[in-house]
């Protein structure tokens, strides 16, 4: 990679950041398409975020992914919003276009090119999703268009009936909330097509962890897991030994970027190439932990 005076920087910024996967499958994209752009990580604390965003346009900086803790956090101190991100409260990622700083919301699309990619027809489907922060609000307000029905289960049953209340005034009355215990997901799964976990369970340090017990999961169950680190969850492995369709997080990571690279680029990411950059990403992580 040779880096220029006038090379193009794009970046993601969180806390902690160390972790990230996104600089080796954004400079992989770059580097497959030829383009004079470079991808790195700032780590930038909750408290930080103006005085970063201050610098990110005073250097030009020309693209951000912003991760946790920064979705947002990040949004009083932007110039607009598209209207996904309006939508959604969170912003995941950013265009500085001629110093104007634009938020969008990659997630949910994201995820449902995720979906799709593994052949999965969202009409007259029933998707139970776990968890109701930042990224089951992104995934749900995307995928509420389409599905028959969305169920939304969470620890905090208010931040559910939240969210399924904002959902229903767009979508109609197809989106319900509870509780996550045994009991609910027993009754709610036996009719769903689609569980989706958007909660830290099975990601370090909860990996021996699930938000499903192995005797609730059914075959014909497509499960998708958004924890990438490790590629494969309990959950995803239970599923996988009782014949259901798993899908894992590196899928929806990787999608989500892509679309961030060409709302930066204008150019068609390269989906592949980033999927392979992701996957040894990951085993090169691993080596160092």
């Amino acid at each position: 990679m040779e880096i220029l005076g006038d090379t193009k920087v794009c970046a993601v910024i969180g806390d902690p950041i160390e972790h990230s996967l996104s600089p080796q499958i954004h400079n992989a994209a770059f580097q497959h398409l030829k383009l004079n752009y470079v991808y790195v990580a700032f780590r930038v604390a909750e408290k930080d975020i103006k005085n970063a965003l201050q610098g990110i346009q005073a250097l030009k900086i020309h693209g951000l992914n912003v991760t946790m803790p920064l979705k947002t956090k990040i949004i009083p101190y932007l110039d607009k919003l598209d209207s996904c991100a309006e939508r959604i409260g969170a912003v995941n990622t950013v265009l500085n276009e001629k110093g104007k700083l634009i938020g969008y919301n990659t997630d949910g699309l994201g995820a449902l090119a995720a979906l799709k990619a593994n052949n999965q027809d969202l009409v007259n489907k029933k998707i139970l999703i776990l968890g109701a922060g930042g990224a089951s609000r992104a995934i749900s307000y995307t995928l509420a268009k389409d599905a028959r029905k969305i169920v939304i289960l969470n620890r905090t049953i208010e931040k559910a009936r939240s969210l399924a209340k904002e959902l229903n005034k767009i979508f109609g009355k197809k989106v319900r909330y509870g509780e996550i215990n045994e009991k609910r997901l027993e009754k709610e799964l036996k009719d769903t097509d689609i569980l989706i976990n958007a909660t830290l369970l099975g990601m370090h340090p909860y990996k021996n962890e699930t938000p499903v017990s192995r005797k609730l999961l059914q075959s014909d169950l497509t499960v998708f897991d958004l924890v990438y680190n490790p590629p494969e969850t309990r959950l995803l492995r239970e599923a996988k030994a009782i014949g259901a369709k798993t899908i894992n997080g590196l899928a929806m990571l990787v999608h989500q970027g892509a679309l961030s690279f060409e709302i930066w680029t204008g150019k068609k990411a390269p989906i592949d190439v980033m999927l392979k950059a992701c996957m040894e990403g990951l085993k090169n992580l691993k080596k160092r932990v």
